[in-house]
């Protein structure tokens, strides 16, 4: 943490509908590591308009954006990294002398993941989830090759543009289908949420299925990824999500890659 802020310390932040402490724990423990002159806070805001114009304003280096604010952010940055604008969704927004350009991470989190976990390009599977999260992930899926999706969702407009939007099907629900990779992109298992202990996908989808993806990182051992380990799965953690697209943006932000080392240290120090 750093002990002595002065006039040329650089703020960072995040802005969401629920503040967490991992990013603020990640980046300000490998701001300490590295020397560097940088503070992150983690904020909530129900003036969208104004928070942005605050980070523009007062010369904020670098803003992580998480729900509801990732699609909504759009119009209010002066550019769009192409992570950003194939996919209509921003996660970071990076000031550059009062130029704000918008990133997404997340898909750079998962492009990665899916390489690292060796998913089989030919699996089928079923995305549960229409927001600006779950168009980070079906885009990186559909980028990485995996042709035959579904989308699981509730809200059917939403459902069924982002379905259409990169040639996969539609279902409000899963249904008898049997996909043989489950990814989770909504707040179920999430918590202290209202959803907490429930399995995002029916126990028989789950047991049958060959790999489990959840991107919620709190906690990391979600009921559907507790499932898919006591069964042999293979899984993907939103604790891994989050702390990928966490090291893209301190990259982003400082212009430093730091080592794996120094990297695993921070997501150790993160999840304290």
């Amino acid at each position: 943490m750093l002990m002595n802020p002065n006039k040329d310390t650089q703020l960072c932040m995040s802005l969401s509908a629920r503040p967490g402490n991992f990013g603020l724990r990640f980046h300000n423990h490998l701001y300490e590591q590295l020397g560097l002159n940088f503070y992150y806070k983690a904020f909530s805001s129900q003036d969208l308009n104004g928070a942005v114009a605050g980070i523009r304003a007062l010369g904020i280096r670098g803003c992580g954006v998480s729900m509801p604010f990732k699609e909504a952010c759009i119009e209010l940055v002066d550019e769009l990294d192409d992570s950003a604008r194939a996919i209509a969704s921003i996660n970071t927004i990076v000031n550059t002398a009062g130029h704000l350009k918008a990133y997404n991470t997340d898909y750079i989190a998962i492009e990665q993941l899916l390489k690292k976990h060796a998913v089989p390009k030919d699996s089928t599977f079923a995305l549960h989830g229409s927001g600006g999260m779950a168009k980070a992930v079906a885009s990186a899926l559909r980028d990485g090759g995996y042709a035959n999706g579904l989308i699981v969702a509730r809200n059917e407009a939403a459902g069924r543009a982002l379905a259409h939007n990169l040639g996969y099907t539609w279902q409000a629900t899963l249904g008898e289908t049997r996909p043989q990779m489950l990814v989770n992109v909504t707040p179920i298992g999430m918590t202290g949420g209202a959803q907490a202990e429930d399995l995002a996908f029916e126990a028989a989808a789950i047991d049958l299925a060959d790999t489990v993806f959840d991107v919620v990182a709190i906690p990391a051992e979600t009921p559907l990824i507790v499932r898919g380990r006591a069964q042999g799965k293979r899984v993907i953690t939103g604790l891994e999500v989050i702390a990928i697209q966490a090291l893209e943006q301190f990259v982003l932000y400082t212009g430093i890659r730091p080592t794996d080392e120094q990297f695993q240290k921070a997501v150790a120090f993160a999840r304290q």
